[in-house]
């Protein structure tokens, strides 16, 4: 053992190098071992967690339809309240985005693409947001590769809504109904 550094274990010195590449490599091992056993589909393991703390962990939904597997719709709204005296459209972001392996085609009957509903707290549907807009029957197909996203940005009208009141903004896509997302919010004075 002549390779020994004083005051250094057998382990971290030069010496035993091939022991500690060995560890390195097991590690790397386990590692990359948790990438590849969580796919986007799947439940995140605990040990896929506790290795990889800031990947993604949103849930894909599971759709009857097998061609929409993979598809996520997500709707983002203002993080403060919407002050009813000051804004009379609330502002809506719709992304669609394709979290599967495989590309996926949707096929619409018309140029609409999403509907947006503003209910109420009692959940009783005050605005539709299609309802002052024409729409072709021009039929269109939009492709969404694997990791890919589509972003619908639009606004609603707000005049139904009460002051102090919870209210829920739903979004679909008319063509495949399984494809629902829901946003909640606090209407302000």
């Amino acid at each position: 053992m002549a390779g020994l550094i004083k005051g250094l274990t057998a382990f971290a010195t030069l010496g035993f190098f091939s022991a500690m590449r060995f560890t390195f490599v097991f590690v790397a091992l386990i590692y990359f071992a948790t990438i590849e056993a969580a796919p986007a589909q799947e439940k995140r393991s605990w040990l896929s967690r506790a290795l990889n703390p800031f990947s993604p962990s949103q849930k894909i939904p599971e759709y009857r339809d097998p061609r929409l597997r993979g598809l996520v719709l997500t709707v983002e709204l203002p993080s403060e309240p919407a002050k009813l005296s000051e804004m009379r459209q609330l502002p809506v972001h719709v992304l669609l985005s394709n979290h599967g392996q495989l590309a996926i085609e949707l096929v619409f009957p018309t140029e609409q693409r999403i509907e947006i509903l503003l209910h109420d707290s009692s959940g009783r549907v005050v605005t539709r947001w299609s309802e002052n807009r024409a729409f072709e029957n021009k039929p269109a197909t939009l492709l969404i590769n694997p990791g890919e996203h589509v972003e619908y940005s639009e606004t609603i009208a707000t005049r139904e809504l009460e002051p102090g009141k919870v209210f829920t903004v739903e979004v679909t896509v008319p063509a495949y109904p399984e494809l629902d997302a829901q946003r909640k919010s606090i209407a302000a004075p």
